[in-house]
């Protein structure tokens, strides 16, 4: 930054925020993920608790410029670890009509609108559904509008450097990212020092990047196009070293890290099906000598791969999206049957079938509880957060190997991609993974513990070795077994296995009055978006609490008594209803659903009305 911009920007007035959200919209060619991605990264790095969402096309090729092709990162940061996605926008950025278009509703009213004015022209004005330019028509009085030549600026910018025409564009997105970093008080250091690193071999993306960043700052602090910037202040956080973390980041992380506390390799295979297949991209771009990474052709080459490592004695985990929970069912069940420890993530999407691939849904619980043939019983969970996905897939992978079962985590589009600073576990924080342990004696392959798991021996090894496969086990022997009455005492001792974890895992905790008139229930990745609506019901005086389920199978023990506590039940769910019709048939009690299947999260506003309506009725009105 020049000494004429730093002199400018100190002449501008700060005022301080507890928090702000910010949008970067624009076609999917633009680059604005990775421009929000950044505004992230750094936020974390200046302290701030971040919540992020972001808005990924459904078709690969959209035609440019159209409703369908926008591509939108959302960021909150705040001086708070209550963050969740907010409902209104404090400051939204439209790189063409049709991201405004799709994208300025959520703007507050007040609020600052940055737009590429060189975009607004007839042509584009229609394919976003406009009669008229929207930056003269009146219809955006209600914002503060700062129209930007983006594009000329950027190539005014960039124009003595050594690139092609095509590759100064590229860098725009980089352009307003420095521009917004000016309004925000963000440092552009710690995107420099990702510059370094990300183009270590583009040396001309690298000088072409770094100029339009540094271009964007300097002319927000020159142009006096704001009376005012703004500063969200430093969180207070437990001392440590902190890093940018997005929920697929999270889960690859507790792999790792608990093949390693496992003191085994990790093999991890997958199909390209995407979300899940980011995961899969990420350990490709980060080998280990301990860690192997397979592109699998399809989700039952994926799923068989995984189980294959568990029987040889690694840590196996796969993951799939949509459809492909489907496929993998029968390797699951081989999984179940031979009582091998499989790690099986899924990434939720919109459904059925290729459905909405691009957008979040929580509509495949009910799959992972009973979508395979048989009695087929195995642990479910379910992270709340990226922090939580870390660790999650640490208890997936302590389940797995203690109970020797595989273990579903059920993810979400929403979670793979929403980031939230995390400070970096120290291997002792971990917990302890361990295997069965058996005492000296004659080798009984399917012989079993306290836990009713059974011996894990690594293929091959001598003096243990034994027959795996589908059909059904001979209790203890492990051999092939057609007898009816050993089939039955197998399916009891492997759902009595399961069902034991229950005494394993945390009890179902309870944030608000511990008894009252409505508890508020959600699994999974809802978890901040239940719980702001419930603190800003409870602080209206109403007497509401909020539980989240990260243990699905089995639910933790004290369930049905926190249940009962309360004298009505809200399930919160984007799906038609299923934890709620779980929790109908296990505990019987009368729960209410609030359900949305609109391919985005919930908005805090639509659950606080949810629940003031309900409190407002007597509960004789309500009819399921």
């Amino acid at each position: 930054m020049s000494s004429a911009s730093q002199e400018a920007a100190a002449l501008v007035p700060v005022e301080e925020l507890d928090a702000a959200t910010v949008r970067f919209c624009g076609d999917s060619g633009d680059g604005m993920q990775l421009a929000g991605a950044q505004f992230g990264r750094v936020s974390v790095q200046m302290g701030n608790y971040v919540c992020s969402l972001t808005d990924y096309p459904a078709e690969i090729r959209a035609p440019a410029g159209s409703l369908a092709g926008v591509s939108g990162y959302q960021l909150q940061f705040s001086n708070s670890s209550s963050a969740a996605p907010s409902d209104r926008l404090d400051t939204l950025v439209a790189m063409n009509p049709a991201a405004l278009q799709t994208n300025v509703r959520d703007l507050e009213r007040g609020g600052i609108l940055i737009v590429n004015s060189e975009a607004f022209t007839p042509s584009e004005w229609a394919k976003a559904g406009y009669e008229r330019n929207p930056l003269d028509d009146g219809s955006l009085l209600n914002f503060r509008v700062l129209a930007i030549p983006v594009d000329s600026l950027n190539r005014d910018g960039l124009k003595k450097l050594k690139l092609s025409q095509k590759e100064i564009d590229r860098c725009k997105n980089f352009f307003v990212l420095g521009f917004v970093c000016w309004i925000y008080d963000r440092s552009l250091d710690p995107i420099l020092k990702w510059f370094k690193s990300k183009f270590a071999d583009n040396p001309a993306a690298l000088v072409g990047n770094t100029r339009a960043l540094k271009e964007g700052f300097t002319f927000a602090a020159t142009s006096e196009l704001l009376p005012v910037r703004y500063r969200v202040p430093r969180a207070a956080q437990p001392t440590g070293a902190y890093r940018h973390l997005t929920g697929n980041e999270g889960l690859l992380l507790g792999l790792r890290a608990a093949a390693r506390s496992a003191q085994r390799p990790l093999v991890f295979a997958s199909a390209a099906l995407a979300p899940a297949s980011a995961l899969l991209n990420q350990l490709f771009e980060d080998p280990a000598p301990d860690l192997r990474s397979i592109q699998a052709e399809d989700d039952v080459a994926a799923a068989g791969m995984a189980l294959g490592a568990s029987f040889a004695g690694a840590v196996g985990a796969t993951a799939t999206s949509g459809a492909g929970l489907g496929q993998m069912s029968e390797i699951i069940g081989l999984g179940v049957i031979s009582e091998l420890p499989l790690v099986v993530i899924d990434v939720q999407r919109g459904g059925p079938s290729t459905g909405l691939p691009t957008k979040t849904e929580q509509a495949e619980l009910l799959s992972a509880l009973f979508g395979r043939n048989g009695e087929c019983p195995l642990p479910v969970l379910a992270p709340t957060s990226p922090v939580d996905c870390f660790a999650m897939t640490v208890e997936a992978v302590r389940l797995a190997c203690r109970y020797m079962t595989p273990v579903l985590v059920l993810s979400d589009m929403f979670l793979s991609s929403a980031a939230e600073p995390w400070r970096a576990r120290d291997s002792a924080e971990l917990p302890k993974i361990t295997t069965p342990v058996f005492a000296d004696g004659p080798y009984l392959p399917y012989g079993r513990d306290a836990k009713l798991a059974r011996p894990w021996p690594a293929a091959g090894t001598t003096g243990r070795e034994y027959r795996t496969g589908g059909l059904e086990k001979e209790a203890n022997t492990g051999n092939v077994s057609y007898d009816s009455a050993n089939h039955e005492e197998m399916v009891r001792l492997r759902a009595e296995k399961i069902a034991g974890i229950a005494a394993d895992i945390p009890e179902l905790t309870v944030q608000g009055p511990a008894d009252g008139e409505l508890l508020v229930v959600g699994w999974g990745s809802t978890a901040a978006l239940l719980a702001a609506a419930v603190r800003r019901v409870a602080k209206r005086g109403r007497v509401v609490a909020h539980a989240q389920f990260r243990y699905l199978n089995p639910l933790p023990r004290n369930t049905g008594d926190v249940l009962r506590r309360y004298r009505r039940v809200l399930v919160a769910e984007l799906n038609r209803g299923q934890l709620r019709t779980l929790l109908r048939d296990r505990y019987l009690i009368d729960a209410m659903g609030f359900n949305r299947m609109m391919g985005r999260p919930f908005l805090v506003s639509e659950v606080e009305e949810k629940i003031e309506s309900l409190l407002d009725r007597p509960p004789s009105s309500y009819h399921a």
